[in-house]
Formats: structure tokens, sequence, C-alpha cells
């Protein structure tokens, strides 16, 4: 993925961000792995294009019921 296209996702992020209000309470059960996900996100660790394909991949079988 090319640095502008990187750029442009990460500004979407922001903006889908930006709301007013409380924040989302986050299940306990999954507060380590939310956790987890900034600390790699901070670290600039994000996921290969390949393995963003296979989780929506797993997502589209899990979703056909």
């Amino acid at each position: 993925m090319s640095p502008d296209d990187r750029d442009q996702i990460a500004r979407a992020a922001l903006t889908l961000t930006e709301k007013q209000g409380e924040p989302e309470e986050v299940d306990p059960a999954d507060l380590a792995a939310v956790l987890e996900g900034l600390a790699q996100a901070k670290r600039r660790q994000f996921a290969s294009v390949a393995e963003v394909e296979a989780a929506f991949r797993r997502f589209d079988q899990h979703s056909d019921g």
C-alpha cells in the first residue's frame, strides 16, 4: 500500500473517531486484545494486505450463515 493510501485511510479513521460523547465501553474479555492492538499501532505494526484479505475471507465465511 502506498504511503498516500495509508495516509488517506488514517485520515478517514481519525474522522470516524472525532465523535462527541462518551467513549465506547470495552468488554473486559476483549481489553487485552484492544490494548495490544493500540500498542501495535503505536509501534506502526500494521497488518499486511494479505492478512487483511484473509481476515475478510474468514468474516465472509462466518457471515454466510
